[in-house]
């Protein structure tokens, strides 16, 4: 199989319409195959909860909190040097496969060996095996970074998306056939290893790239650097991302840990799965403008005021309708989790604004500002998990509402100077989300207060169709064109650099 090979970055593609025309065509593949494949994978999920109980998803809980704690040092930040880097050859992409391969190999081996002591930690022996079994997970992650970044850097995300597609329905078909014969647990812990094989292998031949990994890292410190800061990020991001699971695990009964990690899960959908796929895009984005000589603060309120446009009334709905849709969804036996859910749903919208901040730093080679807002999360976070793990589940709720704001100024602080951003402007461009969500949760709340009893489906469709309405109506009212934009961002996910 011949490498495709990886040419500089031209000045006509720097070009304003040409760029414009490939960030509107990767965000189209990369979201709205994201957008399917999370369809069927929210659909085997339900399915999935229903025939499982909370119990089984605290043990899971519990070993992702493990395997995530490890997969900082997946290499994954070294294979996106490649992006931000203006000189690539076959020797240096050698180079980061050489150390991705190092690296996973002895994840592997060390999460193997630890297993025990995990169980023992949280006091559950089937957490050994569980643990042993997913360390597979790591020996797959070389052979999909590679390709995945490299096709990232040409912003080819077509097909991306459509082996991403590929790999979901796989590990939802998989974890559904295997709940449904009676598996338990261990149907959380094979369907992730089936989707990301598949994704290793599809992404691979889709990338055109198979090349010896090169052991010998000189000349590479420019990769090693950037991708060591990126590195460090993501080890400060897994503990303010972990802590919370870590520290309760040890306080909370699996049933009560199930509870809190599905809240957490359902709350996570926009900002853990809809949102990354917008960064992989924004990324390689900023890097142009960056490298073109052109300003990266037009795109970033673009960026902003979208995200801000979709996440507010999907968050603040959720809050609303908390208790009719977990009922809808899950089932009566989950009926715990809707405050729970509730809660944790107001803090998000500040969480997913946060999140869209970095690659623009990063796009300009300066990790150090991500490095830093993830230091001041991996330190808020845990402090207040800690603070408020002796109130149950509402006091990590709590934790969220205090942590998740203080981490969004405190990155917007550091952030909009660098890429001349005023907070006026920034204000400017959040204000339409935020008039027309709260003038939705009025109208919501206002119908919640009158409705008679009714069947949990029928409360949520008339709540949550009601509530859509108001905020359409209210955006017409307040920002037309903000309507045009919305359609544009979930129909043709189009946010070009202007």
């Amino acid at each position: 199989m011949r490498m495709t090979a990886i040419q500089p970055i031209s000045a006509d593609d720097s070009q304003a319409a040409g760029l414009g025309a490939r960030v509107r065509s990767a965000l189209a593949w990369r979201w709205g195959t994201q957008v399917l494949a999370q369809i069927m994978t929210w659909a085997s999920t339900i399915a999935v909860v229903r025939l499982l109980s909370p119990s089984d998803y605290g043990l899971y809980a519990m070993t992702q909190a493990v395997v995530t704690a490890l997969a900082f040092l997946n290499g994954q930040s070294f294979a996106t040097s490649l992006i931000q880097t203006d000189r690539i050859d076959e020797r240096r992409i050698g180079q980061v496969f050489g150390l991705l391969l190092l690296l996973n190999g002895g994840l592997a081996l060390a999460q193997f060996l630890l297993a025990p002591l995990a169980a023992s930690y949280y006091g559950e022996p089937l957490v050994e095996p569980m643990l042993r079994i997913q360390a597979l997970i790591f020996l797959t992650i070389p052979f999909a970074a590679l390709p995945q970044e490299l096709l990232a850097r040409r912003i080819e995300f077509r097909s991306q998306g459509l082996v991403n597609l590929a790999s979901a329905v796989i590990g939802a078909g998989t974890a559904l056939a295997l709940a449904w014969s009676g598996f338990g647990v261990w149907a959380l812990v094979y369907a992730p290893i089936a989707m990301f094989a598949t994704r290793a292998i599809g992404l691979t031949l889709a990338a055109r790239v198979l090349v010896k990994p090169v052991f010998d890292l000189r000349g590479a410190g420019d990769l090693v650097t950037f991708g060591g800061a990126l590195t460090i990020c993501q080890f400060l991001w897994i503990i303010q991302s972990q802590s919370d699971i870590v520290i309760a695990g040890r306080t909370f009964a699996p049933h009560e840990l199930g509870l809190y990690s599905e809240a957490l899960f359902l709350t996570l959908i926009i900002t853990g799965r809809f949102l990354p796929p917008i960064n992989e895009v924004c990324f390689p984005t900023y890097a142009e403008l960056y490298k073109a000589g052109r300003p990266l603060g037009p795109f970033f309120l673009r960026v902003q005021r979208m995200v801000a446009l979709v996440v507010l009334p999907a968050y603040v709905g959720l809050s609303l309708v908390a208790e009719p849709a977990v009922e809808t969804l899950f089932g009566p036996k989950w009926s715990a989790m809707a405050p729970i859910a509730a809660g944790l749903a107001l803090a998000m919208p500040a969480f997913a604004l946060q999140i869209v901040c970095s690659p623009a730093t990063n796009g300009m080679g300066k990790p150090r500002t991500y490095l830093m807002t993830n230091g001041a999360g991996a330190l808020i976070f845990p402090l207040l998990f800690l603070a408020g793990i002796r109130f149950g589940p509402q006091g990590l709720v709590t934790a969220w509402w205090i942590g998740a704001p203080a981490l969004l100024a405190f990155t917007y602080a550091l952030t909009l100077p660098k890429i001349a951003v005023r907070w006026g402007a920034l204000a400017g461009a959040l204000a339409p989300a935020v008039i027309a969500t709260a003038a939705m949760a009025a109208v919501v709340l206002c119908l919640r207060a009158i409705l008679p009893p009714l069947p949990a489906a029928a409360e949520l469709a008339l709540l949550a169709s009601t509530g859509a309405a108001a905020y359409l109506a209210a955006l017409l009212l307040v920002a037309r064109e903000a309507v045009g934009e919305i359609v544009g961002f979930i129909l043709r996910r189009e946010i070009a650099p202007a």
